[in-house]
């Protein structure tokens, strides 16, 4: 499989949410030619004033590219797409390569890989480690896993837009390193968000806390960055809180199968539903600040 390259390249993207928008601008910016397709197309309008094509189905997109990448929200939704009616899996053959970037758990990621191989293309599973900064950025992580062929011609995409790809060895390694990394980001959320909440009814300045561990051994780029409009009670989805709660959920079946237990992260799990409940879904998932500081 040659390796991609703006001009001689057709790229599909597969679901233009906050994530897949930037993702796929970045690759436009890049020279390629790109062709995209989204549940519902008006979200495509900004990639396709800025030069991408607009596809009426998953199937038309890989018909017309030579390696489609894609960023769903689900197990559900990455099987639909994959192995429905008119999709990646019917219009698939040798010489084509998907790579699903999408968060899952390895046994979805397993069944796709099967079902692409089948129609005689490539798979790559590359779940990433960022949100809608660093997306936009360009600075995201891949965790990828699958076939090695594809992994090498996809790096020139992995590297405009990301800082960093990981090849891990079989399809399944790449969605269980991102549902580790997820399952400690969030335990860490709430975490400090606990903390700010303590802080606060102990008559302490928030801010003051923010600015303390900022300066300290558990300094962290996540807490800095989302401190202060905790603090203010204001959470702009950068990476929305249903999907969060998604992540822990697949990380405690991970625990179960591997007969690990996660008390911290099955405790923190709890806290999202909470947040979802409360009607937080779509927010950030340091809304989760708000299911903390509830005494319901």
């Amino acid at each position: 499989m040659p390796t991609a390259a703006p001009g001689a390249t057709k790229i599909g993207f597969l679901g233009i949410g906050i994530m897949g928008n930037a993702m796929a601008a970045n690759l436009i910016k890049d020279g390629y030619d790109v062709t995209v397709w989204n549940r519902s197309a008006d979200k495509c309008a900004a990639l396709q004033a800025a030069g991408a094509k607009l596809a009426g189905t998953p199937a038309e997109v890989v018909s017309s590219c030579d390696i489609t990448l894609a960023m769903l929200s689900d197990p559900e939704a990455c099987l639909a797409v994959a192995m429905g009616p008119d999709g990646v899996a019917s219009a698939m053959k040798a010489g084509k390569g998907y790579v699903d970037v999408s968060t899952v758990d390895a046994a979805t990621a397993q069944e796709v890989a099967a079902a692409v191989r089948g129609a005689g293309g490539a798979y790559l599973e590359a779940p990433v480690s960022g949100s809608k900064g660093p997306a936009e950025q360009g600075q995201l992580i891949f965790l990828s896993a699958g076939d090695r062929q594809l992994f090498d011609a996809a790096s020139p995409l992995l590297e405009v837009m990301g800082k960093a790809s990981f090849y891990l060895g079989e399809v399944g390694a790449g969605a269980n390193m991102k549902l580790v990394v997820n399952m400690i980001m969030g335990s860490m959320m709430v975490s400090y968000a606990e903390g700010l909440n303590l802080a606060k009814q102990a008559g302490l300045q928030q801010a003051d806390l923010v600015e303390v561990i900022k300066l300290g051994a558990i300094a962290c780029p996540m807490f800095a960055l989302k401190g202060p409009s905790m603090i203010e009670g204001k959470y702009p989805p950068a990476f929305p809180l249903k999907h969060q709660q998604k992540d822990m959920r697949l990380a405690l079946a991970l625990g179960d199968e591997h007969a690990q237990q996660l008390p911290l992260a099955a405790a923190a799990n709890e806290l999202y539903k909470r947040a979802r409940a409360a009607g937080y879904s779509d927010a950030d998932f340091s809304a989760v600040m708000d299911a903390v500081a509830s005494r319901k």
